[in-house]
């Protein structure tokens, strides 16, 4: 199987106060093209800091970070920040929608930073709201939708941009067990149908039982 993600001897402390904090301690990790890959663990554990550095957002300490080819953690701040947004798509716990535009106007954002002309951009928010079968909703603001629709937008922006790899913090954490059954089937159906490589995490074993692989992550270290 092609390698989507690459971590090798990947280690994250920062300072609080005085205090060092090791937040990840060596931590070696290979995903397939195409898996669905679940991080486990309780709060503070670490997986949220691994999930930031495989979506450019932090870089390691020590040890490298490679994502299709790419040495992330080796980027600059500027030319990670180009990266992310051509090649990972991120769906937050907290939907981040802005609140006084429409479901497709929220979608289309990512976009607007691209060269690509306003007709293309709303027809790509279009397919990705019909992806996520939001289409009779593209005008409604998020106050107008409901938790799990809200979600759904999130993944629809995620997916404008036709990203190689999507990493989701929590994204169930939010919803009740129906909703969140809908979006792991909607991220599953991603993955098997478009070959989207996926990395979630959660506190939930239940959500965790949705990927192809399980990871449990404690006081950053892999068990």
């Amino acid at each position: 199987m092609e390698v989507a993600v690459s971590l090798k001897g990947v280690s994250r402390s920062y300072a609080r106060g005085s205090e060092v904090v090791h937040a990840l301690h060596s931590v070696n990790l290979e995903i397939g093209k195409g898996e669905f890959v679940a991080l486990i663990g309780p709060s503070g554990s670490g997986k949220s800091t691994l999930l930031n550095l495989v979506a450019g957002i932090d870089r390691p300490t020590t040890g490298t970070v490679t994502i299709g080819g790419v040495d992330v953690g080796g980027l600059p701040e500027s030319r990670r920040t180009q990266w992310r947004s051509r090649h990972v798509g991120i769906v937050f716990q907290a939907y981040h929608l802005l609140p006084n535009l429409s479901a497709l106007e929220n979608v289309e954002v990512p976009l607007l930073l691209t060269s690509i002309p306003r007709r293309e951009r709303r027809m790509r928010a279009e397919a990705a709201l019909e992806l996520v079968k939001l289409s009779d909703r593209s005008s409604h603001r998020p106050r107008e939708l409901s938790g799990g629709q809200q979600q759904r937008v999130c993944i629809a922006r995620a997916m404008v941009t036709d990203p190689e790899l999507l990493v989701c913090d929590e994204p169930t954490g939010d919803l009740d067990r129906e909703n969140a059954q809908n979006i792991l089937e909607l991220l599953s159906t991603l993955r098997a149908r478009m070959g989207k490589t996926i990395l979630m995490v959660t506190h939930d074993p239940v959500a965790a039982a949705s990927a192809t692989r399980v990871y449990r992550v404690d006081k950053g270290l892999f068990q």
